[in-house]
């Protein structure tokens, strides 16, 4: 279940606790991950999330899917994250739109991202780097770690959506 929240007093009032896992939507879609990546740092959130995956279209290898899904490091930067992003529109290019954050009760945490996207198609050596997730530590990109089986190669298709979490 992803539930849209527009400001941290919306997460309290409904009596959920703040999560670690948000997606952005409304991202412009000429955003690339390196200006995602840059406007997470300079609005003060650099290493403070450990996961990120803004999909790509596999088509034009340009365009992205409009959201990204994001891991903070602990629950309280989350909090901070959901309240600053909410509403955002002072992105580095020229856009009118304005981002929602949403958060899942499904899929939590770095491990549960970890174990949903290592044998993912999105992880075979045929995709190109900037349609594949990123793992973060201390604000520096690391390696996935190896799968666990036989990884397909992606299918050509647009926006491909993240593996279903069971």
């Amino acid at each position: 279940m992803c539930l849209i929240m527009t400001n941290v007093m919306d997460l309290r009032i409904q009596g959920h606790r703040s999560h670690p896992q948000h997606s952005m939507r409304n991202i412009p879609s000429d955003y690339t991950k390196a200006m995602l990546f840059d406007l997470l740092d300079s609005e003060g959130f650099k290493g403070l999330y450990d996961f990120a995956y803004l999909p790509i279209d596999f088509e034009d290898q340009m365009t992205n899917c409009g959201y990204a899904i994001i891991n903070m490091v602990d629950s309280e930067t989350a909090t901070g994250f959901l309240a600053h992003f909410s509403d955002f529109s002072r992105w580095s290019i020229k856009s009118d739109n304005v981002c929602e954050i949403a958060w899942s009760a499904k899929l939590q945490g770095l491990d549960a991202h970890v174990e949903l996207y290592r044998n993912s198609p999105l992880l075979h050596k045929s995709a190109p780097d900037v349609c594949k997730p990123v793992l973060f530590k201390d604000g520096e990109r690391v390696a996935f770690p190896e799968p666990t089986k036989r990884i397909r190669a992606p299918r050509k298709g647009r926006c491909i959506r993240a593996p279903a979490a069971n």
